[in-house]
């Protein structure tokens, strides 16, 4: 996947920001990388600037991941999403389903994520 593309990695955890960020720039060097602590920061980034993908966290000060996609959703209704998240109960995956949001699994690792990117459109 050659395509210039915007992501927006949206978690509370630094660390987790920026192993995100290290294996998409390690891989797709041509992509821009936003990146937000939480739910509001990150509305406040899209709005300043369309995104195409998008890695959130589920538990995130003030607003949880899947509340944050949907918001997203409306406002980029053809970005991919993923809720990159260790809450893998099943009701977290059914709202992340519902929400059109990809469900990967924490502990982030470069195979997961890799996985996520390639199997973007």
């Amino acid at each position: 996947m050659a395509d210039k593309k915007t992501v927006l990695v949206v978690d509370d955890s630094r660390m987790s920001r920026l192993m995100i960020k290290t294996i998409i720039a390690m891989h797709r060097p041509g992509w821009e990388i936003l990146e937000a602590g939480d739910g509001a920061q990150a509305l406040r980034v899209a709005e300043e600037q369309a995104i195409d993908v998008a890695t959130l966290d589920m538990n995130m000060p003030g607003m949880d991941g899947v509340t944050l996609g949907t918001e997203l959703r409306k406002r980029f209704p053809k970005a991919e999403i993923s809720l990159i998240t260790a809450n893998v109960q099943r009701a977290v995956r059914e709202r992340a389903e519902q929400a059109h949001l990809t469900f990967v699994p924490k502990p982030i690792s470069e195979e997961r994520l890799l996985g996520y990117l390639n199997g973007l459109k």
